[in-house]
């Protein structure tokens, strides 16, 4: 276990650097795919970058050496993983650490916030859309049911929006590369920098994306200037033009009757 206080929590390039020299094949895409078939279940910061605490570290260091040295399938693993989280002195810390003041939700506080239900919820999560940090729920995943939903009312299913979740996470896997040599530095405030820099990259990666999807539209004829600073206040927009269309007809209404009663008088 690391020497850092049960508090720490490191980066998936510093999860490498602790585990490569005895397990050399470990790399980025093995451990997500060890957190998408449930082994482990790291925390997101508020950017969604993957935080693993010390029990996390520990867990890792089980899975390999029971998938190197015993060779057993990953469903034994887990069992076995299970058995050690049970309540006694040789149970692992089932809960992964997480930053301080991160607010966070059960499932029922996620599912009446977001106005959704069990089975809904359960959906998104199949799909990737919405993620655990242990047993409860972020800020970020109760944001993403909310959008979701919203996209609902336009006929977007969850099944569609498999496509942005797998541009999401190749757009992490670039900053995670990127930051990953900064991480290994262990300077003092390499950290910082790392988490500064992957910010600012995040920011110019979103910056990116209204930008290309913009023209696109706009190449297609469905979006003029300044589309990225739209969002959900084009439909604000959209609703007050059809509110304006109301009472102008109402207008012109009123006039016509106005110049028809004007006629009857004056014949």
């Amino acid at each position: 276990m690391s020497a850092q206080g049960a508090g720490a929590y490191f980066g998936i390039g510093e999860v490498l650097a602790q585990l490569q020299g005895e397990f050399p094949d470990i790399s980025v895409s093995k451990i997500r795919f060890l957190e998408s078939e449930g082994l482990i279940q790291p925390a997101r910061s508020p950017s969604k970058y993957r935080q693993f605490g010390p029990g996390d570290v520990e867990r890792l260091r089980f899975i390999l050496t029971a998938q190197r040295d015993q060779y057993l399938p990953l469903r034994v693993i887990k069992d076995q993983l299970d058995a050690r989280e049970r309540p006694g002195p040789r149970g692992l810390a089932s809960e992964p650490a997480r930053p301080p003041g991160r607010p966070m939700l059960s499932r029922r506080e996620l599912i009446d916030a977001a106005g959704i239900d069990e089975t809904y919820l359960t959906e998104l999560e199949d799909f990737g859309l919405v993620r655990r940090s242990g047993r409860q729920y972020g800020p970020d995943a109760l944001t993403a049911a909310k959008v979701i939903v919203a996209l609902g009312r336009y006929g977007v299913q969850a099944r569609h929006l498999r496509v942005v979740r797998a541009s999401a996470e190749r757009e992490t896997s670039l900053i995670e590369q990127v930051v990953a040599p900064m991480l290994q530095q262990r300077s003092a405030g390499s950290r910082d920098r790392a988490g500064q820099t992957a910010r600012e990259i995040a920011a110019l990666s979103l910056q990116l994306h209204a930008a290309l999807v913009g023209d696109a539209l706009a190449e297609a004829g469905f979006a003029g200037p300044g589309f990225a600073e739209v969002g959900f206040a084009e439909a604000d927009r959209a609703e007050a033009g059809r509110a304006e269309v109301g009472r102008s007809d109402s207008r012109r209404a009123e006039t016509r009757f106005g110049e028809q009663g004007v006629g009857r008088a004056g014949a």
